[in-house]
């Protein structure tokens, strides 16, 4: 068909033919449009008695989807878009100024977004039905084409349609495989289109309506197609060993009984079981994922719940009631919200990390979830807590960060303690394997962390340590002694090789933080600075500090005086007064002097007027 064309697809359903397929559903003198193109179909609703778009759908951010959409703002019409690409929509502008362009490993086609933001009304909720105007809607995540792509069902005139985006353009098509690459060398656009198709059949749509190509009237044998040429182009040509069927239809396997891992998520899931039917969840990350693109902007990463409806069809687990995280990192964590919001689970977490998922911006951390995560239990270090018949025990486990927690539970006759990332479990004393010590300094690792990580292994006694990047690994004493030499022997090289009998500022190298890092002001609007300092002399001694600001910024008081013991710390405040001009990431400094030792700007915090 020409383009400016139109053409009824279903009762009330209606194909316009613009840079995309856009779709319009009618109830009565009222529709919602599902993707835009140019926006010409709002030249041609009178040809079918239409009075008003309520709401515009959008599947995925590419240009061709959305390019005309200011016409839609201009209109009044609601616009909503996939959650994990509003940051390319709305935030267009801000995507073009920060994207990296030269030198570039990022194959994702995000360049092909929108030359300038548009403001929108909200996101989808996903793996929900919600009210679009005269129709109810369930989006559902299907990742392929772009990371963020979704899928609208909707039952029009008593049938079951499927709005895929671009997910298939046909039987055993797709519109674009270079989209499905999103790194260097990568198949994690393949693999998501695959684990998508799944997904999609099993609602059983009685036709799929894609953005580019013709209605597909029997999308079962369409998707199945799908999937098998992708898993052939993947097996021969790709060089990567992943079976899309046998992951999406058996995700967890069992270590015991009541104990499961999650064997396609990253970071690694486990799944308490209770004899009551229910579940309780150590860390969830990213689900059914076929591997981590380098970059970890919000339209990089997502978060599903797939591998759920198996614990519920496999193990008769009827509903996930708490989550509790070994530490805040995104993949550990960022499936949270939404197990709290589509699920009904609860979260629980120790109380340090709890405090970094509820304020992310107040630390200056890496591997920090995008938005915040409510915690409806916190646990003291050392607490015992009651799930059904178990009792966890959440210790504090510094070393892969600082925020994380040990777990320590029994099951089916087993003292299991789940470590997160602390340590990589492929020490081999016969092959000489080394056990990887898994510390990153900006996580804000400590000397000796690994020296009282591996004093609590020795304490706890477990027979089975499970981690979120390895197999589950059986301990036994000669394993425990190796963790006890390590840790001593890491914090040795640490005191040799740094001039910490001179000034010790511990193994980050710093002595001074501010919180909260981050921070989003109105003009006019005051914000409290806390700022962490330390004395890195044995001796006691008097600290300076001394807020740098931007021109035309104040702080009361812009200096302050502490003396602080021996290698002790302290905190100050300060009320910062910025300018009244916008500004986006302004700078604000503390300059530290200890003793008379200047040792210059020390700390940093981000500061935007909005």
């Amino acid at each position: 068909m020409p383009a400016d064309d139109l053409e009824m697809v279903s009762t009330d359903v209606f194909l316009f033919r613009d840079t995309c397929n856009v779709y319009v559903l009618r109830s009565g003198h009222r529709a919602i449009l599902i993707d835009f193109g140019r926006g010409r179909v709002l030249d041609h609703l009178g040809e079918l008695g239409i009075d008003e778009v309520t709401d515009l759908l959008v599947t995925h951010h590419h240009r061709d989807q959305i390019q005309g959409i200011d016409r839609a703002v201009a209109a009044g019409i609601r616009i909503f878009v996939p959650p994990l690409e509003r940051d390319l929509i709305q935030g267009a502008d801000q995507f073009w100024q920060a994207r990296q362009i030269s030198n570039d490993y990022d194959l994702r086609q995000d360049r092909f977004s929108l030359l300038q933001g548009v403001p929108v009304t909200g996101w989808v909720d996903e793996y929900s039905w919600a009210d679009y105007g005269p129709f109810r809607v369930l989006s559902i995540p299907t990742p392929g084409h772009t990371v963020g792509s979704e899928t609208y069902l909707v039952r029009v005139g008593g049938r079951l349609m499927a709005f895929c985006g671009d997910l298939v353009y046909g039987p055993g098509k797709v519109w674009s495989l270079a989209a499905t690459q999103w790194s260097y060398s990568g198949c994690e656009g393949l693999i998501a289109t695959m684990s998508s198709c799944h997904e999609l059949a099993r609602h059983e749509a009685e036709v799929l309506f894609p953005s580019h190509g013709e209605p597909v009237r029997e999308p079962g044998p369409a998707l199945a197609l799908a999937q098998r040429r992708l898993q052939e182009l993947v097996d021969n040509w790709r060089h990567e060993h992943w079976s899309g069927a046998d992951w999406y239809r058996e995700p967890w396997v069992e270590i015991s009984p009541h104990l499961l891992r999650n064997r396609t998520s990253v970071a690694t899931s486990y799944a308490l079981l209770s004899d009551s039917g229910r579940a309780l969840l150590l860390d969830f990350g990213y689900d059914i994922c076929g591997g981590m693109l380098g970059q970890s902007d919000r339209a990089a990463r997502r978060p599903l719940l797939t591998s759920l409806r198996q614990l519920r069809e496999r193990f008769g687990i009827e509903r996930v009631e708490v989550a509790i995280p070994t530490h805040y990192h995104d993949d550990h964590v960022a499936g949270f919200n939404l197990l709290r919001e589509r699920a009904g689970c609860q979260i629980w977490a120790a109380d340090d990390i709890a405090s970094v998922m509820e304020e992310p911006e107040r630390y200056d951390l890496p591997c920090l979830w995008h938005d915040p995560i409510p915690v409806q239990r916190r646990i003291r270090a050392g607490e015992a807590v009651r799930w059904r018949e178990y009792e966890l025990t959440l210790y504090p486990l510094p070393g892969h960060t600082l925020y994380a927690c040990a777990i320590a539970f029994e099951v089916d006759g087993q003292k299991v303690v789940a470590t997160g990332d602390q340590q990589d479990g492929t020490w081999d004393e016969e092959l000489g394997r080394s056990e990887l010590l898994n510390y990153q300094y900006r996580n804000r690792f400590a000397i000796d962390d690994f020296t009282r990580s591996a004093e609590l292994y020795q304490r706890l006694k477990p027979d089975l340590l499970i981690s979120g990047h390895w197999r589950p690994r059986k301990v036994d004493q000669a394993y425990l002694d190796m963790l006890g030499r390590r840790g001593r022997r890491l914090a040795e090289l640490h005191r040799e090789l740094l001039p910490l009998e001179d000034a010790d500022f511990g193994a980050e190298g710093f002595g001074a933080r501010i919180e909260p890092y981050r921070s989003r002001l109105a003009p006019g609007e005051q914000q409290m600075l806390t700022v962490s300092v330390k004395n890195p002399f044995a001796r006691t001694e008097k600290a300076t500090v001394e807020l740098v600001l931007p021109a035309g910024w104040a702080a009361e008081p812009s200096r302050q005086e502490v003396e602080l013991g021996g290698l002790a710390e302290a905190t100050v405040t300060f009320k910062l007064f910025p300018g009244a001009e916008r500004v986006r990431r302004a700078r604000v400094a503390v300059e530290l002097d200890v003793g008379g030792y200047a040792f210059g700007q020390q700390a940093e915090a981000l500061v935007s007027v909005e």
